[in-house]
């Protein structure tokens, strides 16, 4: 049997599809404030690039923001050499990884809990960890120095025999200046995890340590590409710690090493451009290969209600 339409009938009319509109001038007036930002943020870093390839004596005859005469790589291989980058890059690897792993870590297990645990107190906690993210590390500066100096450990751990000028010294203090800011920024991810996946693994019987690392822990992953990003270039670009809880010249990170290249009566500026621009290597080659992740864990949840 077939069917066929009423004589006389026609198809329904389409909606007229509505014109496309230009660009309002409000989103220009945004794109050209972004570009602006923009290069305001990328300007510093192109003219010390830009200096870096230049001879000294070109620039103080011509100025920096002249045409070129001459571009050449020797800075870099003079900032490696006279600064000792290596022996710094591996200090900095030594404070840095154990750190960010350790922050990680426990800051993962610790919003786990205010998360998912039915433990009392759970908000007040969680707002005591984000208040301490404003409390200035500067005012903490002559009671930390006095405590590390006092903290004893072993001649094999540290050989001023305390806390201080030990690279434990610094590790913990990077793990208790970002803890509170990762515990708040994993525990409101993990709150829009379904509670469902984890209620049915404990009517199956896992334990809490099973839903925290089998099951919560790998859905965190956008979060903690993104939390490993930004504390990766925190803890690497610190000064302040270093300089103050630390004074054997050896066991310093690499943003010291820049001193190495400072004279005591001149300062070849286009050269320390160039170890400026070898220190910041790392942190921008660490954001290039885990950009994705960055942003997929920043706007991952951002549509749920």
């Amino acid at each position: 049997m077939t069917l066929t339409a009423p004589v006389g009938t026609s198809p329904a009319p389409r909606a007229a599809t509505p014109p496309r509109r230009g660009p309002r001038p409000l989103r220009w007036l945004l794109h050209a404030f972004l570009a602006l930002v923009a290069l305001g943020w990328l300007l510093p870093l192109l003219l010390a690039l830009y200096a870096s390839l230049r001879p000294y004596e070109e620039t103080a005859r011509l100025g920096y923001f002249s045409l070129p005469e001459q571009l050449t790589l020797d800075y870099y291989g003079q900032a490696w050499s006279q600064a000792e980058l290596p022996r710094y890059y591996l200090n900095t690897l030594i404070i840095v990884i154990p750190a960010l792993a350790l922050t990680l870590f426990l800051a993962s297990f610790a919003a786990f809990a205010i998360a998912r645990a039915r433990i009392p107190g759970r908000r007040t906690l969680l707002i005591v960890f984000t208040a301490g993210n404003l409390l200035p590390p500067q005012v903490l500066i002559t009671p930390l120095y006095s405590l590390y100096t006092l903290i004893p450990l072993p001649a094999w751990l540290s050989d001023s025999q305390s806390l201080y000028d030990s690279y434990l010294g610094l590790i913990l203090i990077h793990v208790a200046f970002q803890f509170g800011f990762c515990v708040f920024v994993m525990a409101n991810f993990m709150r829009t995890i379904p509670e469902e996946i984890t209620e049915a693994a404990l009517v199956d019987g896992a334990s809490l340590w099973r839903r925290y690392w089998t099951l919560t822990l790998p859905l965190c992953r956008p979060v903690l590409a993104a939390l490993a990003t930004l504390q990766f270039t925190w803890m690497y670009n610190d000064f302040l710690w270093a300089l103050v809880l630390m004074v054997s010249g050896d066991k310093l990170p690499v943003t010291s090493a820049l001193n190495n290249l400072r004279g005591q009566f001149f300062t070849d500026y286009n050269l320390l451009a160039a170890g400026s621009v070898l220190v910041a290597l790392p942190t921008l080659i660490v954001f290039q290969l885990l950009h994705k992740q960055f942003v997929a864990g920043l706007t991952l949840g951002s549509t749920k209600g």
